[in-house]
């Protein structure tokens, strides 16, 4: 995060002549930028924003009484849809006729008192937004990208997330995001938690490659739509009707859980959400089975100069168990006047000009020593390092590899800005981060690497820094060998380092009746069977069993739990255990099908006779997890009735969006 910063121009820095090092564009973008409302004025635009919820529907109806409610035409549309296509093929292959059908209704029904050109379409499996201007204002719109984020399990499946689109209108940038966020009325966490997840993961390139990428958050305004599936709690069904009846929606909304989520400040810190004026867009579920009635379709903003107009639900457009609802804003946009513009640049070009005497760069830094104590699997660590450019002229800095090194740090930490430019007397936190995942937690585990390394900051024509980076890795089952956990009887942490270290280094084709202690190896590894039982016995008949996700806060739990054997059984929600399961099997450094018989897996997977030859050829440990995984998968199956989990769901293959397997790609080979 780069904090804003007064400067001025040195009159000590003739390098900033020298367009090799890049210095002199960088000031004269940071001066005009700092000094933008000498040559900019704000001219209002209308912007229509619109959700809908279709429930996987085709677009039966004309949209022109939610698309077009409006007197007069507005300046752009942006329109997102939730589940847009609820078919499995969708899911898994992120490919949907739904698309084309619902953006030419969308194009039908537009405001017919001005012609509109599409600027950009983004969909993540049933979420999809639509970017439409009056074709007079498209010349005006530049820099788009689109950008999309699944959390659904492991935080990958596209079923739930978001998709965001943001450009550059005249001088202002502004974000569009559209979500859908976890259902069940008891699930406000994970919509916190999944609000979170996409305002940290939803990250746009920027133009020039040596400035970080822009969160969504970095944008003079945010509008944020979507089926947020906060709900109503606290009142039963016939409650809710009355107060709905009698259009007491001001006292309903006090116990609305986003109203509630925000007075707590727990999401949608500095949002606006007009007051609601609409009785709640979503009532019932296909197979008429009464619900609470909720406003899960919503509309929020974040920025200035943002005034809303309009905050309205379309109760006419009965194609969803939803209903669409819109608000229309007036924004105001920075628009350059010419003539000013081109005064600024040539005099801050003529100061630039006058710099006269060579003045070698030089920062201070906050810390030249980090210490990382007790990192954990998938734990977030961070600290920040604070640089301070205390010299004559601007800088820029980049840290930059060690020699024989291809890469500026070890893979399990990052510096978050890793390159950028400092004005004089400017400062820049640069978060550096240590996160151990399943590409790095073998090599810990085993004692081949360790949290420590040395970063360089180099600056452009001045000196390098050296900043260290230690701490310590506490083992864990993920991330370690089927091979290596079933000769473990105790908890990993509960081991001596040595132990582990020389366990992990063992090679896979080690016999199998070999083992460096006086007891018998566990024909499986316990947290294998810890987790599977604890579903066995408690979520075989759970509902979107392995296709919800659990919570963050639950994992760790787990995994705390799985690598110290306190408490004695696992905590956390059904979700959160089946989750930590894919995890666990998605971090094994060899698969349950290892590498070696993968392809063989594959090219024999349509023979039986086959297929049993393989697992027949697979280590006595692995052979053990593949019939204990697929005995407990045969077991959800026999209760598809309840869970509404099928073969196809659970062994289907293909890429999923965000990268996603199947669950039986994750089970057995991750490959």
């Amino acid at each position: 995060m780069v904090r804003s910063s007064s400067h001025t121009i040195s009159h000590k820095a003739q390098i900033l002549s020298m367009p090799q090092f890049g210095l002199r564009d960088n000031l004269i973008k940071c001066e005009l930028l700092r000094s933008e409302d000498e040559y900019t004025y704000i001219k209002n635009f209308s912007f229509f924003i619109g959700t809908y919820n279709v429930n996987g529907q085709a677009p039966k109806e004309c949209l022109k009484p939610w698309l077009s409610c409006t007197p007069e035409p507005p300046d752009v549309y942006c329109v997102g849809f939730q589940e847009l296509d609820l078919s499995k093929e969708a899911f898994v292959f992120n490919d949907t006729p739904k698309e084309q059908e619902w953006s030419r209704a969308v194009t039908l029904g537009l405001h017919p008192d001005a012609k509109y050109a599409l600027v950009k379409l983004v969909r993540l499996v049933g979420i999809m937004l639509i970017f439409y201007v009056r074709q007079e204002h498209a010349a005006f719109i530049s820099e788009v990208d689109v950008e999309t984020v699944g959390t659904g399990i492991m935080g990958r499946m596209g079923n739930k997330g978001g998709v965001a689109i943001r450009f550059r209108f005249h001088h202002s940038d502004i974000c569009v995001v559209n979500s859908h966020l976890a259902a069940h009325i008891e699930e406000y966490e994970r919509r916190n938690q999944d609000f979170r997840e996409i305002c940290s993961r939803l990250l746009f390139r920027q133009l020039d490659p040596t400035l970080p990428p822009l969160t969504i958050m970095k944008h003079n305004v945010v509008l944020w739509l979507g089926d947020l599936n906060y709900r109503i709690s606290e009142l039963e069904v016939e409650e809710v009707k009355k107060y709905i009846e009698n259009e007491q929606f001001d006292k309903l909304y006090k116990y609305d859980q986003l109203k509630r989520q925000i007075d707590q400040q727990a999401v949608f810190v500095g949002f606006n959400e007009g007051f609601i004026k609409f009785q709640p867009t979503y009532k019932y579920d296909p197979g008429a089975k009464c619900r609470v009635p909720a406003w899960c379709d919503r509309i929020l903003w974040k920025g200035k100069n943002v005034r809303q107009l309009s905050y309205s639900s379309h109760m006419e457009v009965t194609i969803s168990d939803h209903k669409p609802v819109s608000s229309v804003f007036e924004i105001g946009v920075k628009v350059v006047d010419e003539v000013r513009h081109k005064k600024k640049f040539e005099e801050i070009v003529r100061n630039i000009d006058k710099m006269e005497n060579e003045c070698i760069p030089s920062v201070s830094l906050s810390g030249r020593e980090f210490c990382f104590k007790d990192v954990k699997f998938m734990q977030h660590r961070a600290h920040t390092l604070t640089v301070h450019n205390d010299g004559q002229v601007p800088c820029q800095f980049e840290f930059i590899q060690k020699l024989d090194e291809t890469e500026y740090c070890k893979p399990w930490l990052t510096a978050s800005p890793c390159k950028g430019f400092l004005a004089q007397g400017g400062k820049v936190d640069i978060e550096l981060e240590v996160f151990v995942n399943r590409t790095t937690a073998t090599e810990l585990n085993s004692g081949r690497q360790q949290i420590e390394d040395i970063l360089i900051l180099h600056l452009e024509r001045g000196k390098d820094y050296f900043i260290s980076v230690t701490g310590n890795y506490l083992p864990s089952c993920f991330g370690s060998s089927i091979q290596m956990l079933c000769q473990l009887r105790e908890p990993i942490q509960d081991m001596p380092l040595e132990t582990i270290q020389k366990l992990t280094r063992m090679p896979l084709d080690c016999a199998d009746g070999d083992n460096l202690g006086s007891e018998k190896p566990l024909d499986i590894p316990k947290e294998i069977w810890m987790m599977v039982d604890h579903l066995y016995r408690n979520a075989s008949k759970q509902e979107d069993l392995f296709q919800q996700p659990g919570l963050r806060s639950e994992f760790e739990e787990i995994r705390d739990c799985l690598d110290t054997g306190m408490p004695d059984s696992l905590p956390g929600s059904n979700h959160s255990v089946a989750e930590a399961l894919l995890l666990f099997l998605d971090a094994l450094p060899e698969p349950v099908i290892c590498h070696s018989l993968y392809q063989q897996c594959l090219e024999s997977s349509a023979n039986y006779a086959l297929c049993k030859k393989v697992v027949s050829m697979l280590p006595l440990c692995h052979r053990n997890v593949f019939n204990y995984l697929t005995a407990f998968l045969r077991e959800l199956l026999k209760n598809s009735a309840h869970n509404h989990l099928d073969a196809g769901t659970l062994g289907k293959q293909g890429e999923r969006p965000g990268g996603s397997e199947s669950v039986c790609e994750l089970v057995l080979c991750h490959q």
